[in-house]
């Protein structure tokens, strides 16, 4: 029988597929039902810098008056933070309570000051480790991609010299050297990284000419960017766990990633659009995939088509597409 057990950052899962962070995994009701439903471990949802910033102001609805009494501003921003943080520690505290897998806190953030504190709070209520979502659009023409990077690893470096618990980075695809980044991530405390996040995407509509948000759910078609990654990653740099992320809607897209060299496959939109069964499905695939190879553990067959292992590894850099239509007859 096959065995799917596998181990991300000293974690101990019963199969590799972790529900990543969504409204999905926001309540124990419904992390009690995607542990029924057989996911390895679950990602809490994010909780926003960005968002204790908004509802702070929110509640303040700032003038020129208010602007007098700062002690009554500063009460206020503290107030909701503070509050914001302790649902969230009580989430992970009742989750730990509830279920037996792996519950992983998420914070979106853009500045290190702010959350290394709360990555100590989050240790302390119990959450067996912590992903970082950073994001920051790189739209001034005034700092470097050095600055941006510089960014990202300082945030990683002040939150681990907080916490014990591994922590995962979940990065987007706009770098411009993502080998080099996720080395330098792994050198300065990270565990593993998460291939990619999948990003707020604007669009405009042409009848009411106004601006609004594209479609949130990933396709199928999603996975290429982050498979791609995985493969070079992985065989660039062999320790790094990779969790694959964005766009793996079934088992295929799973068994693709574990080929390339994921340790993980986070699921979301197919978990909104096909529900908690697909987890079930997944899984079937998985073992079928693996019996019919005589694969006796995901080891046997994780990263054999990584960028290193394969018998040209130019498949998976860019240039291969031009190659391939100049060679067409």
């Amino acid at each position: 029988m096959a065995n799917i057990e596998t181990v991300f950052m000293g974690l101990k899962l019963k199969n590799p597929l972790v529900a990543g962070s969504s409204g999905l995994t926001n309540s124990v009701k419904q992390i009690q039902q995607l542990e029924k439903a057989g996911i390895g471990a679950v990602v809490l949802k994010s909780l926003f810098e960005e968002q204790i910033m908004l509802d702070s102001a929110s509640m303040l609805d700032v003038d020129n008056e208010q602007n007098m009494y700062p002690e009554a501003e500063d009460y206020i921003r503290n107030y909701t933070e503070m509050n914001s943080v302790s649902n969230y520690l009580q989430l992970i505290q009742d989750a730990k309570q509830a279920v037996d897998i792996p519950i992983i806190a998420s914070v979106s953030c853009m500045s290190a000051s702010d959350w290394s504190d709360f990555a100590r709070k989050v240790e302390s209520a119990g959450a067996d480790a912590l992903e970082l979502n950073i994001y920051e659009l790189p739209v001034d023409k005034n700092i470097s991609a050095d600055s941006y990077d510089k960014k990202y690893i300082d945030i990683v470096r002040n939150v681990k010299r907080k916490v014990r618990i591994p922590i995962a980075v979940k990065i987007g695809s706009n770098f411009s050297n993502p080998v080099r980044i996720i080395d330098q991530l792994m050198a300065n405390g990270a565990s593993a990284v998460v291939l990619f996040n999948k990003f707020y995407t604007p669009d405009i509509d042409l009848e009411k000419l106004e601006f609004g948000s594209a479609g949130v759910m990933s396709s199928p078609n999603d996975i290429y960017p982050g498979l791609r990654w995985t493969g070079i990653v992985k065989g660039k740099l062999p320790k790094v766990q990779v969790a694959a992320s964005t766009g793996i809607h079934n088992g295929e897209g799973v068994v693709k990633q574990l080929l390339a060299g994921a340790q993980v496959a986070q699921l979301c939109s197919t978990l909104y659009l096909n529900g908690f069964d697909v987890v079930g499905e997944i899984l079937s695939y998985i073992e079928a995939f693996m019996n019919k190879n005589e694969f006796n553990s995901l080891d046997d067959f994780r990263a054999r088509m990584s960028y290193k292992n394969i018998h040209s590894p130019a498949l998976y850099e860019r240039t291969q597409f031009m190659k391939y239509y100049s060679n067409r007859k």
